[in-house]
């Protein structure tokens, strides 16, 4: 054997031996020495504790599935048991994650790739607490020791890859001091994947979806109410695919409130989007801003049926659009859709609703009254949330304060229309369309329309909610209010075709309806001709002043209505009349004095002055004094009224039957008595 030949063997011997020795130190080696080192890496790594404190273990195997040579290159087994994963110094507890044993294998030759590739890892009871203290200090938010290096900071050469998780159960505790929240969450492996439509059922618009193969259960509280619920979810094949939608399907329940989900996550792993069918249900809307962050207003039970398309990865912030749903809120039916939008300076919801039937009951809890059907559920979730009406019994006026910091938690750009507003049964409204814009605690209704009465009512409202205190101002415009179907349960009425008109202009400071009014500025003009009065129509109308006064001015006869004309003028709250006449067939009546909204005092004289036929019962004037809530009328003492007295108060009041003038539209002038009689008053001197 030549020298070359000699030595080239000498070198594959030593070569073997060494590989040999290599897999017996490799195969005897007890890996749990390097237990110690491990734990003080991962430690200052996470900058918090990291402990394998049970046996550290390699096997190798053959990956028989792979092809050729490779087939031939072991693969190594780690398993460790009792893994801990301590809490930042900040969160009390000690551990945040507990493993009893983890199992994993590393494909070797991907390492030649700078790939780290896992095909499978399994958890043998996992258990994860996950906190968030008062001041926002929570658990899941990692601050790596190497962050602040320059080079740590640019991207890795290497890539990770994970196939596969297993596990026999799993479970995660969530505790949050801000949204009140401790709830429990089970993960168990479902046993077998579970085709999406078979959960799903094949008429949702999500297609192509995952199978299930987990299901999970919740139970604790949130937002300091019950929650419970229970789903399923995908495995990481489709959680790692950028084609296939992860599946998710969700049913929980949180106090009252019932949120159903069924769809697909878009390349989960980078946010990539949202697609689910999505229902909504509960005693009131205003409940789910703890859920979801969106302002909505108190209202009756709800439940409403969508589909929810969701980007998070937008240009501007996350984008979340409920289309083509349908549901009712009360007996109310509601449809449409809308978009929520996490742009800053704050969350924009824009959209457009609509509804056939709207009952007005359902819409008293957005102005500040019972809802009617469900309402002691509404006032329980006030109680439930610590609000307390602060309305005193000897007032009348709403009281209860505008939430305007909730005005400023977002932006709104909503358009409303409604067919039909079911008021009452005598009173049907309809065509209701609002425009409402909300900008940074300045909310705008404009306009805010709808038919009554054969009418309109066409206006618009503006509140200055992030002004202190708050500052309002309405415009309204009644036209052509029928009579006859204002008061369908007047017989004599049904024989009118008289009509109300009339236009207003507010502006007031304050947090309250109350105070708004108490505080008001501007005028209120209102034109009604041809109608009727009767102590029967003030009972209907619920006004036992009314039917006091008119009892003693008429006595218990109907009594027809030429015109009655009215021009208020507001200053401080203060309401004091330029023009407030009546003309029957028989008399005519003119009212003067004040009506504080203030104080809710009430000071008002009511001067009748006979046409020549003594109809009247009474020449003395009446009076009304007291409160809005405990009005208070009589007879004046003292001499009666002298002839033409009621004459001449009318022919001071040139000005305001002129102005009245333009509520009298040209198409109405002939037949409209307060034409006649407004350009009799203003002829006069």
């Amino acid at each position: 054997m030549s020298r070359t030949r000699k030595i080239f063997s000498w070198i594959i011997g030593i070569f073997l031996l060494l590989v040999v020795v290599i897999v017996v130190f490799i195969a005897t080696f007890d890996w749990n020495r390097l237990k110690p080192t491990i734990n003080q890496k991962v430690s200052a790594e996470l900058n918090r504790q990291f402990a394998i404190r049970g046996d550290l273990g390699v096997a190798w195997e053959r990956h028989r599935d792979e092809p050729g040579w490779r087939q031939w290159v072991p693969w190594p087994h780690v398993h460790a048991e009792d893994i801990v994963l301590g809490n930042p110094p900040e969160i009390g507890e000690v551990t945040m994650v507990h493993l009893e044993r983890v199992d994993a294998t590393l494909a070797p030759l991907a390492l030649l790739h700078k790939q780290v590739y896992l095909p499978w890892i399994k958890l043998q009871q996992p258990d994860a607490r996950l906190i968030q203290t008062a001041d926002k200090k929570n658990n899941w938010t990692f601050t790596l020791a190497s962050s602040g290096d320059a080079k740590a900071s640019a991207p890795s050469a290497w890539s990770f890859r994970l196939d596969n998780i297993l596990f026999d159960q799993g479970v995660i505790r969530y505790r949050d001091a801000i949204n009140k929240a401790d709830v429990t969450v089970k993960v168990n492996p479902l046993g077998k994947p579970v085709p999406y439509a078979q959960v799903a059922g094949g008429d949702d618009q999500q297609k192509g979806a995952g199978d299930f193969v987990f299901g999970w259960q919740a139970q604790g509280r949130y937002n300091n109410q019950p929650l419970s619920g229970s789903g399923k979810i995908g495995g990481m094949l489709s959680l790692r695919s950028q084609t296939t939608p992860f599946p998710v399907q969700a049913d929980v329940r949180n106090g009252t409130t019932r949120v159903q989900l069924s769809g697909g996550v878009q390349d989960p792993l980078n946010l990539g989007g949202l697609n689910v069918r999505l229902r909504f249900s509960g005693d009131t809307l205003a409940n789910l801003y703890g859920l979801t962050g969106v302002l909505l207003p108190d209202t009756p039970p709800y439940e409403t049926d969508g589909h929810l398309i969701a980007k998070f990865t937008g240009k501007n912030g996350p984008v979340f659009q409920y289309q083509k749903f349908n549901g009712h809120i009360g007996d109310s039916d509601i449809h449409g859709s809308l978009t929520y939008s996490q742009v800053k300076p704050r969350p924009t919801l824009t959209g457009e609703l609509s509804s056939q039937q709207l009952r007005m009951a359902d819409l008293g809890p957005l102005i500040g009254v019972n809802s009617g059907k469900g309402s002691e559920k509404t006032e329980q979730a006030k109680a439930q949330r610590g609000e307390r009406s602060t309305q005193p019994a000897d007032r009348v006026l709403p009281h209860d304060k505008f939430d305007t910091k909730s005005w400023q938690v977002m932006d709104a750009d909503v358009k409303f229309s409604g067919k039909r507003i079911e008021h009452s049964n005598s009173l049907p409204l309809s065509d209701l369309y609002t425009h409402l814009q909300l900008k940074n605690g300045d909310l705008r209704l404009d306009p805010l329309r709808f038919g009554m009465a054969g009418g309109t009512l066409n206006s618009t409202i503006h509140l200055e909610g992030d002004r202190s205190p708050m500052r309002g101002q309405a415009e309204l415009h009644v036209r052509k209010l029928q009579l006859r179907q204002l008061f369908p349960d007047v017989q004599a009425m049904q024989k009118s075709l008289g009509q109300i008109n009339g236009d207003a202009s507010l502006s007031g400071n304050g947090n309250s309806v109350a105070d708004l009014l108490g505080t008001s500025n501007g005028s209120m003009k209102l034109l009604m001709n041809d109608g009727l009065i009767s102590r029967s129509l003030m009972e209907i109308a619920g006004l036992n002043v009314g039917n006091y006064l008119v009892g003693k001015l008429f006595g218990d006869d109907e009594v027809r209505i030429n015109c009655a004309a009215t021009d208020v003028k507001l200053q401080n709250g203060l309401a004091t009349p330029n023009l407030f006449v009546f003309d029957t067939e028989n008399a005519v009546i003119n009212i003067s004095g004040t009506a504080n909204f203030a104080s809710e005092r009430l000071d008002l004289s009511i001067d009748p002055e006979s046409k020549g036929i003594r109809i009247v019962t009474l020449r003395s004037p009446l009076y009304v004094r007291g409160t809005f809530k405990n009005p208070d009328a009589g007879v004046k003492a003292g001499p009666l009224i002298a002839r033409g007295a009621a004459a001449v108060a009318l022919g001071a009041v040139v000005a305001p039957a002129a102005a009245l003038l333009a509520l009298i539209s040209p198409s109405d002038s002939d037949d409209n008595q307060c034409s006649k009689i407004l350009q009799q008053m203003k002829s006069q001197r």
